[in-house]
């Protein structure tokens, strides 16, 4: 399973919410709030996500240097992403396709807390 969503879901800024080629797939967050409210939850991409994904992971392929070294690169993919949308933070949603334009809030706390609970919990040394 956890396999499964790498190859469908994640992205180098978090999971998307579903599937690219799913009928209800939708990769931009414009419009009105109708339209907006109609994209947050068919693909867009949440950060906080990549939490429970590195400790599906963990749990699933084991706490091996090649796989705890994947998933702190995982974890550190957001670095660029830190001066996006506001200096030093991590945003709500991003776009699920190429270039993973962040919209919605441009400052999550919990898309923040899961990056730091990740490095400092599971992956243990604060990288």
């Amino acid at each position: 399973m956890v396999d499964a969503v790498e190859r469908a879901l994640l992205t180098p800024y978090g999971l998307r919410t579903l599937a690219p080629g799913e009928p209800e797939y939708r990769p931009h967050y414009r419009g009105g709030p109708l339209e907006r409210d109609g994209a947050y939850h068919q693909g867009m991409v949440w950060p906080w996500l990549l939490g429970p994904f590195v400790r599906a992971r963990l749990a699933a392929h084991g706490r091996t240097e090649e796989n705890l070294a994947r998933c702190r690169a995982l974890v550190r993919g957001l670095a660029p992403h830190l001066e996006d949308a506001a200096l030093g933070q991590v945003s709500e949603i991003l776009e699920p396709d190429p270039p993973f334009r962040p919209v919605g809030a441009p400052a999550q706390a919990w898309s923040v807390a899961t990056v730091l609970e990740v490095l400092l919990g599971e992956l243990g040394d604060g990288s």
